[in-house]
């Protein structure tokens, strides 16, 4: 009797869990990698919300697809072997005109206005970038954005080929190859994402959403292929994840929409409460970038135990709009950057924040309460804390910070700048600059301790100077500072001081102008 009572469950349980598993072959799907499956896609995904949600599952094979969208309590199943390409048609996507940039297409999958819904399983989503770009072609800095460099026309020459790239894009390609926007409860867990021709995966206006163990390989050489974009969205979980990506590998910023987008809401509210950990990335930009233009405030974000390679630029935090980026730390942080040629922003800083106007007539928000612990880098061009008069960088901390400072193959030809595009104003833009170790320009507040910095004894290039250059200061504590000026430069100092007020530290080996209440600790 128990027996016969174990089985009936046994029963009604498979039964229930097939009926509610919507299999994309039985819609008309078909593997061949040739045949577009939009339509049996999108069937499928109906016929799952209309019987309440479940599984919409792929099988193994190669299915073509243009734009299809997900809806409420649906889970997007990609078996292992599985894999959704991308169509090479723009007609198989759908589009719409968006003001300034005019006919502009989506990607593969977009989803709004949905709660509990998950992509998962061991299967790839392909974008199918190839056939949106000239991989034989790099695309180049135009000369009137270098020519405040130290290289003028020269600026990231590329003797043959294409060096880093990045590649010359088609005028039209597809836009964020997997969008989730306005939507509650979402999960995207162990698939990959590879081969975008644009954003992979982009989270806008979004709340509640865990992302983990994924593989998101968009291109190293393909331009504008961000890794995961978070917009305007709270309570974030990025974990586990391995990204490579030619643009910035991971994003958080608080987009305020200035036009209107079919599918985004243009809720002007914050990003907030994103935790990032766990993760390798690697990125011809920034690996981690937080903030930029269209900006609404971003807070409340923490990153740790995170290895950063390969990258042109480690973390950045950029402010150059109105509200502000606030409460953000990033602990036991491995990072390494390098310079690269070609139209690449970043010029291999380890860390990067910045805070100068990038748009007319808004009043500047602030960079204010960032912290770094246990944090350990090699790079090729000095860390820059660069605030402006018109939003001074408030409550820095560094906390047990070891720098090596990289001699650069490419230092003829892009060493000895500062790139902080985006500016409004050349002069902010990218220029030429001498490097020390850490560069901090207007800063209130600034606190280092522990701070280890060694030098390549092979660097000769006299833009290399001091160990910490502070100037437009106030509160500067440094303690336990070991380190020097650039091994060939005498005439620089350990730390090299000016124009600045309320100064503590322990190290002897410092040069002082228009300096005011200097202590020097015992």
């Amino acid at each position: 009797m128990r027996l016969a009572l174990l089985f009936a469950v046994l029963i009604f349980f498979s039964q229930r869990l097939f009926a509610q598993t919507f299999n994309i072959k039985d819609y008309g799907a078909i593997a061949d990698g040739k045949t577009v499956n939009t339509l049996a896609l999108q069937k499928a995904v109906d016929a799952c919300s209309a019987n309440g949600g479940g599984m919409v599952y792929v099988p193994a094979g190669t299915f073509v697809t243009g734009t299809f969208h997900l809806k409420s309590n649906i889970n997007l199943h990609l078996e292992s072997g599985a894999v959704l390409k991308g169509s090479a048609d723009l007609k198989d996507y759908d589009s719409f005109t968006q003001p300034v940039y005019g006919l502009t297409y989506y990607g593969m999958l977009y989803t709004t206005d949905a709660e509990n819904v998950s992509i998962t399983g061991l299967g790839t989503i392909d974008g199918n970038n190839p056939a949106f770009h000239d991989f034989t072609k790099a695309k180049k800095i135009d000369a009137e954005s270098s020519k405040l460099t130290r290289q003028k026309a020269n600026y990231r020459h590329v003797e043959t080929g294409i060096g880093d790239g990045p590649v010359v894009p088609n005028k039209d390609r597809p836009h964020q190859m997997v969008i989730f926007s306005n939507c509650k409860n979402v999960h995207i867990r162990d698939v990959s994402l590879i081969n975008s021709p644009f954003w992979t995966l982009h989270i806008a206006d979004c709340d509640a959403v865990n992302i983990s163990d994924i593989r998101l390989w968009s291109g190293i050489l393909v331009p504008n292929a961000d890794g995961i974009d978070v917009t305007s969205s709270s309570n974030v979980v990025i974990k586990g994840c391995d990204i490579r990506a030619g643009d910035d590998a991971i994003i958080v910023a608080g987009y305020d929409h200035h036009f209107e987008i079919p599918g985004f809401k243009g809720i002007k509210h914050v990003s907030e409460n994103v935790v990032i950990s766990d993760c390798n990335l690697q990125s011809y930009s920034s690996a981690i970038r937080i903030g930029f233009l269209d900006q609404n405030t971003v807070r409340n974000v923490h990153v740790s135990h995170v290895n950063i390679t390969n990258s042109t630029r480690g973390i950045g935090i950029f402010l150059r709009d109105e509200g502000s980026l606030e409460n953000i730390t990033f602990s036991d942080i491995h990072i390494e950057t390098h310079l690269h040629t070609g139209d690449w922003w970043g010029n291999g800083e380890p860390i990067h924040i910045s805070a100068v106007r990038g748009k007319e007539n808004v009043k500047m928000g602030v960079i204010k309460n960032i912290e770094f612990n246990n944090i350990d880098c090699t790079g090729e061009n000095g860390m820059l804390i660069y605030g402006s008069a018109e939003s001074v960088i408030q409550d820095v901390r560094f906390n047990n910070i070891s720098f090596q400072l990289q001699n650069s193959k490419l230092n003829d030809v892009a060493g000895g700048n500062i790139d902080m595009r985006g500016a409004l104003y050349p002069k902010d833009q990218l220029f030429a600059s001498d490097i020390p170790g850490l560069l901090a320009h207007y800063v209130d507040g600034l606190s280092i301790n522990n701070f280890r910095l060694g030098w390549d004894k092979t660097i000769t290039q006299p833009y290399f100077t001091s160990g910490i250059a502070a100037d437009y200061f106030k509160d500067l504590h440094i303690s336990d500072f070991k380190g020097s000026a650039a091994p060939h430069n005498s005439k620089a100092a350990a730390v090299a001081l000016s124009n600045g007020s309320k100064v503590e530290t322990d190290v002897k080996n410092v040069s002082q102008t228009n300096v005011t209440n200097f202590r020097l600790l015992k």
